[in-house]
């Protein structure tokens, strides 16, 4: 992995650390809601919610459906009742409710980090270069999209604005603009607004608008992975979340930590961390796009059945 930082002052780098402090218990304030989230507090979330996952796992252990041979009503034994599917019949004796784990999702190519106004102007310029230098060979250019902002939990306080954008491409490279600092130059502003260029993500009607709210930008040509989603995989429409989608996908994890996502995203700096999880949630969003975009779309498939003429046979 690869991370370009620049800094103003000619032959200075800026170097990412991460700083940790042993476990201890935290109680919270009302005054200190509207502050930067300390590493205290942010391990105390931590602790909150793994103990809820713990309970909640602790609960479907205990409701779990028990395996019973049909014929004599006895137990079965944890070594066949585990071989059972955990896709089989709801008629079946033996239901298996356990969660299967994947393995994490990672982002393995170059983040390119821009937090002043000359430094994503010229990250913007150089993706857009890249972008047309695209459009020769296909017929539609998709990135995939996302922001974060800091939260905030205290009643009539507003969240942070959008903090940090991402936008990644390809495989290869994804962008992680420090749009609090630098705010959204021309060059940037000409990307988001370019009604060719496809801006996929989950939720991302919602973070258009928070955008435009904050920074007075519209972001043009949104496309919803979750809509996609249930056009092209058919069945019951649901409400899928990246995280929902990349299991179903690809059989993969995608991490998200509370220490990360409810951090401060309005730092100087960003963590090395909290790069590694912004890149890596823009990044998922472009490649299940694009998974699904080669998927066929069941309801065009039925039209152009349906629009075959009967062949007709002469008797002898």
């Amino acid at each position: 992995m690869e991370f370009s930082c620049s800094s103003n002052r000619a032959g200075a780098s800026t170097e990412l650390s991460v700083c940790s402090s042993p476990s201890s218990s935290y109680s919270f304030s009302l005054s200190e809601f509207d502050q930067p989230f300390t590493e205290q507090q942010l391990q105390a979330i931590e602790a909150i919610e793994a103990a809820y996952q713990s309970t909640t796992a602790k609960r479907r252990r205990e409701n779990e459906v028990l395996c019973v041979s049909p014929n004599s009503g006895r137990r079965l034994p944890r070594s066949i009742s585990s071989l059972q599917s955990p896709h089989s019949s709801p008629l079946s004796p033996c239901r298996v409710t356990s969660k299967m784990r994947f393995p994490a999702l990672k982002f393995g190519g170059r983040i390119v980090y821009s937090r002043t106004a000359s430094e994503v102007d010229r990250a913007s310029r150089e993706l857009a270069k890249k972008i047309n230098s695209m459009r020769k060979g296909m017929d539609q250019i998709t990135i995939g999209f996302d922001i974060e902002w800091k939260p905030t939990f205290r009643r009539g306080v507003p969240p942070g604005k959008a903090a940090v954008m991402q936008l990644c491409l390809d495989h290869s490279q994804c962008h992680v603009m420090h749009i609090i600092h630098s705010g959204i130059p021309r060059s940037l502003q000409a990307l988001l607004e370019d009604d060719t260029l496809s801006k996929a993500g989950v939720g991302i009607v919602n973070d258009a608008m928070k955008v435009f709210k904050d920074h007075n930008v519209s972001i043009k040509a949104v496309d919803e992975i979750s809509n996609l989603a249930n056009r092209k995989l058919a069945g019951v429409p649901k409400k899928w979340s990246l995280g929902s989608l990349t299991e179903a996908l690809i059989s993969k994890e995608l991490p998200k930590p509370s220490k990360i996502r409810l951090g401060n995203w309005e730092v100087a700096v960003l963590s090395k961390e909290q790069l590694h999880y912004a890149a890596t949630d823009a990044f998922a969003s472009w490649y299940l796009h694009e998974i699904l975009k080669g998927f066929p779309d069941p309801q065009e498939a039925a039209d152009s059945e349906g629009d075959e003429e009967p062949i007709c046979v002469m008797p002898q």
